[in-house]
C-alpha cells in the first residue's frame, strides 16, 4: 500500500498531464522508488493510483528495461558494456566486481548491499567506461576507482 504522501505525489503527477495513462511510467518510478522493485503488490497499487486495468501496468512495466522484476540490494549497480566501454575494459571490470564483491550481473550480494545490471548504453562513450550507482553518474571507471566509489555506498 501507498502512503498517503506517495499517493499524493502521483496526484500532482496526474494533473499535469491530459490522459492519466501519461502519468503511467512516473507513478512506476515511484512505485519501484518506494519498494525496491516492482512486485505484484506494487504493480496493483499503480494501477489503483491510476485507475488504470492491471495489464496495462504490467505489461508497460516489463516493457522498460529500467524496471525490476525481483527484489534488489539497496544500491543498484549499472555498468555500462557497450562498445565503447568494452574496448576501454567494462569486462574487466565486471570479472572485478564479481571476484571482489561476490557480484554476478543479475545478482545480489549476499548482504543485500549491492544489485548488478550490465547496462546496453549508458551515453558516456567519450568517457567511458562509465557506470550508473543508484540514480549517481560515475566515469573514466578502473578497479581502484570503483571500489572507492563503492564504498561510499554503506
Amino acid at each position: 500500500m501507498f502512503s498517503k504522501a506517495v499517493l499524493k505525489e502521483i496526484d500532482e503527477i496526474k494533473v499535469k498531464y491530459p490522459d492519466t495513462k501519461s502519468a503511467l511510467l512516473p507513478a512506476l518510478y515511484i512505485a519501484q522508488r518506494e519498494f525496491g522493485w516492482l512486485s505484484q503488490e506494487a504493480m496493483l497499487c499503480v494501477a489503483d493510483a491510476l485507475n488504470l486495468p492491471g495489464a496495462m501496468i504490467r505489461g508497460t512495466a516489463s516493457f522498460y528495461s529500467m524496471f525490476r522484476h525481483k527484489q534488489a540490494g539497496r544500491h543498484l549497480i549499472q555498468l555500462c558494456t557497450n562498445v565503447s566501454c568494452m574496448i576501454l575494459g567494462a569486462e574487466r571490470l565486471v570479472d572485478f566486481i564479481e571476484i571482489k564483491y561476490g557480484l554476478k550481473p543479475g545478482g545480489t550480494t549476499e548482504d543485500k548491499r549491492f544489485s548488478l545490471v550490465v547496462m546496453e548504453c549508458i551515453g558516456a562513450c567519450g568517457t567511458a567506461p562509465a557506470m550508473l550507482v543508484n540514480t549517481d553518474f560515475h566515469e573514466d571507471l578502473s578497479e581502484e576507482r570503483i571500489e572507492e566509489i563503492l564504498n561510499k555506498y554503506k
